[in-house]
């Protein structure tokens, strides 16, 4: 396994434009009732940052694993997602969660479906389960059923994130865990989002989102460039 030490010494000055660009966000603290484009492009300058994180891996590395083309297709498409929910009172709240939810796809495959690991998936169709039990009375219309194959598709991604953590067996890796935090994360992000605006207002939303949301995205981003710090780590041995 490729040592903490290493993992910040190799990725950690990579992502100080996304540390920068999130200090940005909540610096600035934009109002969500004025929808602008300036406002779409602060919320999306973190994700554009980890677009930069993975290209600066370089070509070569993105041509030769399929998982990091198709965590950076994710992102691409999670940009698109922030950027239609900025205007989500105009009506453009379903197109972002069209924008998220092959976000979600991508992630899975990215993934994989190796190891299966039936417990964790039983585990996070229960939670996924409850999600929805708690949202279902304040559905109607479309939603109920939009909801509902949202939290599938998230509930689907999690349970590939976190079943390749095989604590028990030794067989893991910090992206591995990096990836099953980042599942986790964007699950607490989007149910937050869900009971806040179907639900009840929950108290300091926003921060709580945004926070998951941007952590989610950045330990996804991680998960994606195991296979270049595996080699440099045989390189080095």
């Amino acid at each position: 396994m490729v040592s903490p030490v290493t993992v910040v010494k190799s990725e950690g000055p990579k992502l100080v434009p996304f540390f920068k660009a999130t200090c940005v966000y909540f610096v600035l603290w934009l109002p969500t009732s004025s929808p602008s484009w300036f406002s779409a492009l602060i919320k999306c300058l973190p994700i554009f940052c980890l677009w930069v994180f993975l290209l600066a891996h370089g070509f070569s590395f993105l041509g030769a694993h399929s998982s990091a083309r198709k965590i950076l297709a994710g992102l691409i498409f999670s940009a698109l997602g922030d950027a239609f929910l900025i205007w989500q009172e105009q009506g453009y709240f379903v197109h972002g969660l069209l924008m998220f939810a092959i976000t979600h796809i991508l992630y899975s495959s990215a993934f994989g479906m190796k190891p299966l690991n039936m417990r964790a998936g039983l585990v996070i169709a229960a939670v996924s389960s409850l999600s929805y039990m708690l949202l279902y009375p304040y559905l109607s219309g479309p939603f109920t059923y939009l909801v509902a194959v949202y939290i599938a598709l998230i509930g689907f991604m999690a349970w590939r994130a976190v079943a390749g953590l095989q604590l028990a067996n030794d067989l893991w890796t910090w992206t591995k865990l990096s990836a099953c935090l980042g599942a986790v994360l964007f699950m607490v992000s989007d149910l937050t989002i869900a009971v806040n605006k179907f639900c009840f207002p929950v108290p300091h939303s926003r921060a709580i989102i945004m926070a998951t949301y941007y952590a989610a995205q950045m330990l996804i981003a991680l998960s994606a460039v195991e296979c270049q710090d595996v080699e440099v780590a045989r390189k080095r041995t």
